[in-house]
């Protein structure tokens, strides 16, 4: 068996069908953030333990999960309140013992847009550190979001979960990529300024670290937003994702945006700096 932790703040809405998706699992902590809503009572509800911390980061709320909660089992799967377990992940995870020479394996989300697995759109397999060791993994913060740490020893997982990006519609969705833009702009120029270009990455690394390259990369091109459609949609055949896959595409464009407005900003802000 293994054990499964999800992070919460306000989820009263997606979290019913998250914590559907853990049954048969003996061992569920929500980690709340501290929320307004119903979240802790359905939780509680349903089985769940509920521990409330205060929320910094993702990945220091995940390593205190790790350092201050004691899990029945020596793996947890992380999950968020949008995203489901299936039953082949299920079963599949409950093969590890603990005597695993690994800290930690990653595992790749079906997103779902309007009730549709979009693959192309999401560049699956966009691979996530989910599934780790309850002692001893670290996690470090990555622009909005968090990754394993650089010591930690990785295997992979054959199936999958899912991720529902059209849980609170495209408007919920915009709203929190405005904050998701800011968080990546300052984690761009937070890296050495902004200025390097991680060339050994992208030309002789792993498909993981070219895939992260990339995306470092990406933010000194021009016209992002046009250039990331035309990358989704047709490079990476979004089009065969059908109407979701246009309609999501043309989201993570608008998205682009947002990160380009929040680069000009932050670099205006450093030049006034320089020649106040």
């Amino acid at each position: 068996m293994f054990s499964v932790l999800i992070l919460t703040l306000n989820e009263e809405k997606m979290l019913p069908v998250c914590l559907a998706s853990t049954r048969g699992c003996d061992d569920v902590v929500v980690l709340d953030s501290g929320s307004r809503d119903a979240t802790a009572a359905l939780a509680a509800a349903a089985g769940a333990r509920v521990v409330v911390h205060p929320f910094e980061d993702f990945a220091r709320q995940r390593n205190f999960a790790h350092r201050e909660i004691e899990f029945r089992h020596p793996w947890v799967f992380h999950l968020d309140a949008d995203e489901q377990l299936t039953g082949e992940l299920k079963a599949e995870c409950a093969t590890f013992t603990g005597a695993e020479p690994l800290d930690g394996c990653f595992a790749a989300p079906r997103m779902i847009w309007e009730g549709r697995w979009i693959p192309r759109c999401t560049d699956y397999p966009a691979w996530q550190a989910r599934f780790v060791k309850a002692r001893g993994f670290e996690f470090v913060q990555a622009g909005h979001g968090q990754r394993e740490a650089p010591q930690m020893r990785m295997g992979r997982l054959r199936a999958n979960y899912l991720h529902d990006l059209s849980a609170e519609g495209a408007a919920g969705w915009l709203a929190k990529h405005r904050r998701y833009a800011r968080q990546e702009a300052e984690a761009f120029f937070a890296t050495d300024g902004g200025t390097g270009l991680r060339l050994g990455a992208l030309l002789t690394g792993t498909v993981l670290a070219r895939r992260r390259a990339l995306k470092y990369l990406s933010y000194h091109l021009p016209g992002r937003p046009v250039l990331r459609f035309i990358y989704q949609y047709l490079l990476r055949g979004g089009f065969l994702d059908g109407g979701p896959g246009y309609r999501y595409c043309r989201l993570l464009a608008r998205y682009e945006g947002f990160a380009d407005q929040e680069i000009r900003l932050l670099r205006a802000g450093r030049t006034t700096l320089r020649t106040s």
